[in-house]
């Protein structure tokens, strides 16, 4: 079975076990969203066609994770007028794993799983800088006396 979806303003084929990236959703890593708009069914039989979306029908989906998209480099450029601007965007994005398609207003089975509990990053205590007077470096340093100049050479 398989579903046609739309979020961000784009459409997508799913089926159960697919992974997709989408425009940036809200949920942390391991939640589980429903997405509503469906727009067609297939798979079994005869299409559904949602005029504009299928009734009933949702779309079950966990979070992998949330993350961006490459960069993609804007350069605008007016020749002999000495412009030119550049310009990078990351797109925010979250990855998805299609768990199952809903039918007749059903809810998900799946209950959200919690993600492992990362263990936050301790910190190394603060250095201190070691100060090193520059007086006593120079001290240290043998005064060099500039190199004897040799007489020219006589034609």
């Amino acid at each position: 079975m398989y579903a046609v979806i739309r979020t961000g303003g784009k459409q997508y084929r799913v089926a159960p076990g697919d992974v997709i990236e989408v425009e940036k959703l809200s949920g942390e890593a391991g939640e589980i969203i429903q997405i509503s708009e469906v727009l067609m069914l297939g798979g079994e039989g005869d299409a559904q066609i949602g005029a504009p979306t299928v009734s009933g029908a949702s779309v079950a989906a966990e979070v992998i994770a949330q993350k961006r998209g490459d960069k993609v480099i804007v350069f605008k450029k007016k020749r002999r007028k000495s412009y030119r601007r550049k310009r990078g965007h990351r797109q925010h994005l979250t990855a998805l794993r299609i768990t199952e398609i809903l039918t007749g207003g059903k809810q998900p089975s799946k209950a959200p799983s919690k993600p492992a509990a990362a263990k936050p990053k301790e910190k190394a205590p603060a250095k201190k800088p070691a100060t090193k007077p520059a007086a006593k470096e120079k001290a240290k340093a043998p005064a060099r006396k500039p190199a004897a100049k040799k007489p020219a050479a006589k034609k």
